[in-house]
């Protein structure tokens, strides 16, 4: 029996010039999604597609029928950066992932429910409550939170959904300086746009020679990719909703399929492993360091 659980297409993280992205969510409304989240959550210097294209971006994706929610920024340093986050929550159609304070605050001002993004530190039962009452309608716990705790939070509060990080790269901090233009030898503010010579980001290894870490602009990410689909049996008795898949540059057609395939109780026609853009990891769900590969027996978590 297939079980209860929603997928979801994340975010872009990474820095694409404009036809590629275009091309991708063309191609990404055909998939087996139940709603697909758009915007720049990374940097403002990113403008292959301003804040107006993310919004008419959206209602295309809601004229094939499939659900589009805008992204929010979860750094701002600037008052055009608020400039651009009340553009995208004053869109009039779609919802809006909050990822800052700042977004909630609009939000809430405007009586326009949301979701609570993995950016907001929302660590327990208490913090969802409020965020709950400001009008957050999903939240997505923060990707380092074992599944244990989510279960319990999300149990406490059944009036919520819960969607959590399942397949990609972990978007693990931000800062005010860019590390991809440090490692050009390059101001921020006169970065070239190298990150659009990293589409998956710029992957850093320890002296040990040991992938460790990806750079993306002034966001850290895991080396490994994160992956919950052995976990999937398991999840809906966690109090999970939705499974959310962060983009990549290529084969995520195929990492839908597979997680599909999974949720319908069938086996995925090939190896995810070839599919990702690190070794797969899933240490943080199973409480353990998050570069670990927990082998799960039977899809049980």
């Amino acid at each position: 029996m297939p079980l209860p659980l929603q997928l979801v297409l994340g975010p872009l993280l990474y820095f694409w010039p404009r036809d590629q992205v275009m091309n991708f969510y063309a191609e990404a409304s055909s998939w087996p999604l139940e709603r697909l989240y758009l915007g720049e959550v990374v940097c403002s210097r990113r403008q292959q597609l301003r804040t107006q294209d993310w919004i008419a971006l959206a209602a295309d994706i809601a004229a094939s029928g499939k659900q589009a929610v805008l992204s929010s920024q979860a750094l701002l340093e600037s008052e055009s950066d608020l400039k651009r986050l009340r553009k995208l929550i004053d869109n009039g159609a779609a919802l809006v992932e909050a990822n800052d304070a700042g977004a909630v605050h609009l939000l809430q001002q405007r009586r326009l429910p949301f979701v609570a993004g993995p950016h907001l530190n929302i660590y327990n039962s208490d913090t969802l409550r409020l965020y709950r009452r400001l009008g957050a309608e999903r939240w997505v716990p923060p990707v380092e939170m074992p599944g244990v705790t989510v279960r319990l939070i999300a149990q406490a509060n059944p009036d919520i959904e819960t969607e959590v990080f399942a397949w990609g790269r972990l978007p693990l901090a931000f800062s005010s300086r860019c590390f991809t233009a440090r490692h050009y030898q390059l101001n921020k503010d006169d970065c070239q746009f190298r990150c659009l010579e990293h589409p998956d980001g710029m992957t850093l290894a320890t002296r040990e020679s040991q992938d460790f870490l990806a750079i993306n602009g002034i966001q850290t990410q895991s080396a490994g990719c994160h992956s919950l689909l052995a976990d999937i049996a398991a999840l809906p008795a966690h109090g999970v909703h939705a499974l959310r898949i962060s983009p990549q540059h290529q084969q995520l057609a195929q990492v839908v399929q597979a997680f599909a395939a999974a949720i319908a109780g069938q086996a995925p026609a090939l190896d995810v492993a070839t599919l990702a853009p690190g070794p797969l990891a899933n240490g943080y769900w199973h409480g353990e360091a998050g570069i670990v590969l927990k082998e799960v027996a039977h899809g049980c978590a």
